[in-house]
């Protein structure tokens, strides 16, 4: 390997000792990786010098000379994070915390096709970018959570639910040709899983569920500490799983999903319908109805209040949210899961009636135990958990790839499908680098 090449591996290597565990020391360090401790002093004088680093003060080791701290610099670069659904564009600037810095959001523009979306992306970008006073040049990279299913492998959404023409868009592709900055592309449902995981309710357990709620439902499934993908990224599409024989029809073509049942357009069909069919108005709908105003947000607030026809069409949806996460429970065995923080809308209620579900739906020594509660990530979750997904990939800790030709046969025996697809988006098949 090349000097420079070699330097610029070691100094990656550190930076990613130093955002995984904290304040550390040089020494701290030459114990993590078994680099020489002059190789240390040197590498970490020029990221000091390139302000990737900045040193924090003296240590609190008794013996010997005290040791100067090393944390990573947050604000030496920043990460651009998008988070998108059928209602709202949100855009923001995060440290390397991350933190969000400054944020933009606004309406989701439906009116204009591919298009029109990708240009408010875009724009949404650039606003925030200005608002933060940054150039592209200044990102470690951007993210974008999608509503839709998708590609992560590629950043290609291959279709969405909710948006009825967001189908096998290449927005990694359309990104980078733009910015100029590479792009990561993730489901919305995935991002917010990792991000209650880390900073939520999710507490950093290993197993755990997430539950994303809204026009769609999804689950972001975290097993042993990874997030699980597919052999097309496709897993966790909870609300397409059939919940019920005959049911109402779904935008995905089936009958009787989930999401057709108990997702918040379904919500808001249901209280136009029984308020159209002649029932009294609740006391938080205006006796002059109007459909457009009133959200599966609205009814969820008018049944915590006790309002008794929203209560009895909450209670429908609960139950069968409560049966699906059961499925779920008896599938992935998670310790905890994490419903989207928006539910809190309908109160205790509402997730005691998921808890009772799930204890008689699910097996006893999945649900024994297990925890169940809102989220605490506000509108933030989503451009939070791309920000640790940008993160993650920049800082894992550099290893040796081994070349595609040493780990295929050399003679490709009958029916060998190539290499295995089960790694995480981003991941290859590597051993560890032992630098020295």
């Amino acid at each position: 390997m090349h000097t420079s090449n070699k330097n610029q591996t070691y100094k990656r290597f550190i930076e990613a000792i130093v955002h995984r565990f904290g304040d550390v020391s040089r020494a701290d360090i030459h114990k993590l990786t078994n680099l020489r401790p002059s190789t240390i002093s040197g590498l970490v004088r020029e990221l000091l010098k390139e302000k990737r680093l900045i040193e924090t003060g003296p240590g609190a080791n008794r013996l010997g000379r005290k040791q100067v701290l090393l944390r990573l610099n947050e604000r030496y670069k920043f990460i651009l994070g998008i988070e998108f659904d059928d209602e709202i564009v949100v855009a923001a600037i995060m440290s390397l915390r991350p933190e969000v810095t400054h944020m933009v959001s606004e309406a989701t523009y439906l009116g204009g096709g591919i298009e029109g979306l990708v240009k408010q992306l875009k724009s949404c970008s650039n606003k925030v970018m200005r608002k933060a006073g940054i150039k592209p040049h200044s990102l470690l990279g951007i993210g974008i959570a999608d509503p839709g299913l998708i590609d992560t492998r590629r950043g290609i959404t291959l279709i969405s639910s909710t948006i009825d023409f967001w189908k096998q868009v290449p927005l990694k592709q359309r990104f980078e040709l733009e910015f100029k900055i590479g792009t990561l592309v993730e489901s919305r449902t995935r991002a917010k899983a990792w991000a209650e995981r880390i900073l939520g309710a999710g507490g950093m357990k290993d197993n755990l569920i997430y539950v994303d709620y809204g026009s769609g439902i999804g689950a972001g499934v975290i097993v042993d500490g990874k997030l699980l993908y597919g052999r097309d990224c496709a897993v966790g599409e909870f609300g397409h799983t059939r919940i019920m024989e005959g049911g109402p029809a779904c935008k995905c073509g089936s009958i009787g999903c989930l999401e057709a049942i108990a997702g918040a357009g379904a919500i808001r069909s249901r209280i136009r319908q029984v308020v159209e069919e002649g029932a009294s108005p609740g006391i938080h709908l205006s006796s002059e109805f109007d459909s457009a105003m009133t959200t599966a947000w609205t009814v969820l607030e008018a049944a915590k209040s006790g309002d008794k026809i929203c209560r009895n069409i909450v209670a429908d949806m609960a139950r069968h949210l409560g049966l699906g996460i059961a499925n779920l429970v008896n599938l992935f065995n998670p310790s905890v899961v994490v419903l989207d923080k928006r539910l809190e809308l309908g109160g205790e209620g509402l997730l005691e009636q998921i808890v009772r579900i799930i204890g008689r739906q699910s097996l006893s020594s999945s649900s024994d135990g297990i925890a169940v509660k809102f989220g605490t990530l506000d509108s933030k979750a989503g451009v939070l958990g791309i920000g640790l997904c940008i993160l993650d990939r920049h800082f894992r800790i550099p290893s040796l790839t081994v070349p595609k030709f040493l780990t295929r046969p050399r003679t490709t025996p009958k029916g060998y499908q190539g290499a295995s697809d089960d790694a995480q988006p981003g991941e290859s098949r590597d051993v560890p680098a032992q630098p020295n």
